[in-house]
């Protein structure tokens, strides 16, 4: 009878242990599932505040982008005009420069020919229209000579006529031109009744003064 209670009591005792340990496995595992999904937890907060950084830090970028490229087509196109600009100054100062080139070859293609043509019958208005093409340093040059020089027209009877054969414009700028210039001239006077052919090479240096074409310088390289 003795031995029937022992086992009875230790019967009894097995599941009380048994109750104990497995509530000690569930309150693990409790705490084991709730450290994981507190994890699991920050782990979603963290992509997630990281997604929203992103998606606030894009448009910022995109906002700083637009100002960048919109300020590198202005500075092109503010270059491109510059450059168009300045392109289109010069082939207007080169057109102006060629339109004085042919207009001071003319006027002095025109003065070459009343420069070596005169009359002794018309000496006075012969000098007057050399005076009057004429300016600066020549002029003065032309003037103080030409009493002398009248008085030795009219003695000889001499009389000369000029044609240009062929001129070409040396240097130009908008207000001085150096043209060149080929003259025959027919001379006769007292000595030499039959005509006499001279030809000359004539430097010309033409001043814009006054609104017109004028000889400043008058030289026979």
């Amino acid at each position: 009878m003795s031995v029937s209670k022992d086992e009875d009591k230790d019967t009894g005792e097995k599941p009380v242990v048994e109750d104990t340990e497995s509530k000690a496995v569930e309150e693990d595992s409790a705490e084991v599932a709730e450290e994981t999904s507190a994890a699991e937890a920050d782990t979603s907060d963290t992509a997630a505040e990281s997604g929203t950084e992103t998606a606030a830090g894009a448009p910022t970028a995109g906002r700083w982008r637009r100002p960048v490229l919109i300020g590198v087509v202005v500075t092109a196109f503010v270059a491109v005009a510059a450059t168009a600009g300045y392109l289109g100054w010069q082939l207007q100062q080169e057109r102006a420069i060629d339109r004085a080139g042919e207009q001071a070859r003319q006027a002095a293609t025109d003065y070459a020919q009343v420069l070596t043509s005169i009359d002794s019958d018309k000496v006075d208005e012969n000098f007057d229209a050399v005076l009057d093409g004429a300016t600066g340093g020549f002029k003065d040059m032309y003037s103080q000579s030409s009493a002398e020089l009248r008085q030795l027209l009219i003695d000889n009877k001499a009389t000369a006529r000029g044609v240009v054969q062929e001129s070409a414009v040396q240097s130009a700028g908008k207000d001085e031109v150096v043209v060149l210039l080929f003259v025959d001239q027919s001379i006769t006077n007292t000595n030499v009744p039959d005509p006499r052919l001279d030809r000359s090479r004539i430097k010309m240096t033409m001043q814009y003064v006054d609104g017109r074409w004028r000889a400043s310088k008058v030289e026979l390289p």
